[in-house]
């Protein structure tokens, strides 16, 4: 597997790499970052890595802006906080091309590697570009992002972060015919972590774990309702776990214009027009998907880790 992340500006990318290192049916091949300042993500990840123990997944950097100069990049200016300080500065990416590292490793491992991509889909869309048959090689590619907001989703943002910040790298990736499992807002926002499971990794005698507890406690939505929705594991936990959510499959579209809507995805039943591009998950079991990820963090407490 492959990691795509714009890890930092919330804590669930860091999660979900956790759920990651503690599957056991997971290769992690390494961790590609993006968006803003793709150094300091990368450092993020990089402490991480070796937090728990782990010398030999690359992280490499990648794409800073969005594929037009248009867009308006978000830096929260927390990334970092909880987890780095000086003596991180030394924490250097692998390398600094995204794009080929994806390439490479795919083009390597032909119907093989599978790439979650939890973050805006620039350093994607790229290697898409840059090799025709990126798409067509890759065994699957997951995506946390878009919305529907059916009738029980007004409480939802209409665009949802990811595709906000890079529409048009979004519109490449449903273009590109590769085989798109997407997971929404709709599923995501209702599987979440709270304060007892947070206090249970502040009490682990890892520092990987405490300092998990750190960044979720720094997350600014936490901080206001004491829970974090796990939109990036729960991601991670689909493709090992499919049956925890409800798949449809449908043909989904990226607005690229508009002054509320750009970034807006859209969802349509398949026709002969617009036959389905992607399977997306609109249900979730809830109890189930929580008990995976609390299961997966717990395994990890109790697996040797870096003191």
């Amino acid at each position: 597997m492959l990691l795509d992340t714009d890890i930092g500006t919330d804590v669930d990318d860091a999660l979900a790499l956790a759920v990651c290192l503690g599957s056991p049916e997971i290769d992690l091949l390494g961790i590609t970052t993006v968006y803003g300042d793709v150094l300091l993500r990368a450092r993020m990840a990089q402490k991480l890595l070796a937090l728990h123990g782990v010398a030999d997944v690359a992280v490499v950097s990648g794409e800073e802006r969005p594929l037009s100069d248009r867009r308006a990049r978000y830096w929260g200016g927390h990334e970092g906080v909880g987890l780095l300080g000086p003596a991180d500065e030394h924490l250097a990416p692998t390398g600094t091309d995204a794009v080929d590292f994806l390439v490479r490793q795919v083009r390597a491992r032909p119907k093989t590697v599978e790439l979650i991509a939890i973050g805006p889909l620039t350093n994607v869309a790229r290697a898409i570009a840059r090799d025709r048959s990126f798409s067509a090689d890759l065994a699957g590619l997951t995506i946390m992002g878009g919305v529907l907001r059916g009738q029980e989703g007004l409480h939802l943002p209409i665009v949802e972060h990811n595709f906000a910040c890079d529409p048009e790298a979004a519109q490449v990736v449903f273009d590109s015919g590769a085989p798109i499992s997407l997971v929404p807002l709709d599923v995501t926002t209702k599987v979440a972590i709270g304060a007892e499971e947070v206090a249970r990794l502040r009490r682990s005698p890892t520092a990987f774990h405490r300092a998990l507890a750190e960044l979720v406690c720094h997350d600014p939505r936490y901080r206001v309702a004491h829970r974090a929705y796990l939109h990036d594991p729960l991601a991670v936990a689909v493709l090992i776990r499919p049956e925890l959510v409800v798949w449809h499959d449908l043909h989904v579209t990226v607005e690229l214009g508009g002054e509320q809507t750009a970034g807006q995805s859209l969802f349509r039943l398949p026709s002969a027009k617009r036959p389905a591009n992607a399977r997306v998950a609109l249900g979730v079991d809830v109890r189930a998907a929580e008990a995976f990820l609390a299961a997966r963090l717990n395994a990890l407490i109790a697996a040797p880790t870096a003191p």
